[in-house]
């Protein structure tokens, strides 16, 4: 049953992504879970810390685009789901009240990395793979989105991963800016690093993350037709062909139409 867990251990949160057999692939709901989760764990003002993880070895492997053809299969579809879903959820990641940390393993793909990217620290094991190979699927990646991945890593390395669309390893994650740290042991290694913040006064913490929000640079909002053109690849015959080739498991042949 697909769906994102949480606990509490004392001051420490640990909220869990899980789709077993998809390698934890988020579901429309699970997207829906993890911004109800995080909305909550905000209003808790007793905790200090928040672990993001996924289940049995895996982070998530992105959206789960068995779901695209009932839930994104038009242009308004899409929007919806990018604006509408996905945006909501990384936005309570992101501006959860408390320290948040993604404990990384195995795969990091696409809406995967995009969670990790909200979060405020990121470890991961030395064998994790990350990456954005939407070009495969024949759309861009959504303004919402992107925000959070160029921000990390900034223009040049940003268009390297979505350019090439190609899976790479945790120490060039860590080259791009994506990581923090390697560590063998990433749940203990992520418990450690709780600890450490949990010590701390959680108001300083909590000023500090608003603070670093409020002072990193911010483009001005784009306009409804900005947000119109990101989309328009959801239309496009490429798109449709991207995810058909992913479902039967084919090479797709894009026409640029």
């Amino acid at each position: 049953m697909p769906q994102v867990r949480f606990e509490r251990s004392g001051e420490i949160a640990t909220v869990t992504l899980s789709n077993p057999g998809k390698l934890n692939a988020l579901t429309v709901a699970m997207w829906n879970e993890l911004a109800d989760v995080f909305t909550m764990l905000s209003q808790n003002e007793d905790l200090r810390c928040v672990i993001v993880r996924g289940d049995q070895g895996n982070f998530a492997a992105g959206a789960d685009i068995e779901e695209f053809p009932q839930v994104r299969s038009d242009l308004a579809q899409g929007m919806h789901y990018h604006r509408g879903i996905i945006a909501r959820a990384l936005e309570a990641v992101a501006t959860c009240l408390h320290p948040t940390i993604a404990a990384i393993e195995g795969v990091c793909i696409g809406g995967g990395l995009e969670v990790a990217c909200a979060c405020d620290l990121r470890i991961a094991a030395p064998d994790a793979r990350f990456g954005i190979p939407i070009n495969r699927l024949g759309f861009a990646l959504a303004p919402d989105e992107l925000r959070h991945l160029l921000q990390l890593v900034g223009k040049a390395a940003a268009l390297e991963i979505l350019l090439e669309g190609r899976a790479f390893s945790a120490a060039e994650a860590r080259d791009k800016g994506l990581l923090h740290r390697i560590a063998d042991d990433v749940p203990l290694e992520a418990q450690k690093t709780a600890q450490r913040i949990a010590q701390g006064a959680p108001l300083a913490a909590r000023e500090n993350k608003k603070l670093v929000r409020r002072l990193t640079a911010q483009p001005a909002a784009l306009s409804e037709q900005e947000y119109a053109e990101s989309f328009a690849c959801l239309a496009s015959q490429d798109y449709q062909q991207g995810v058909q080739a992913f479902l039967q498991k084919t090479r797709p042949a894009f026409s640029g139409k």
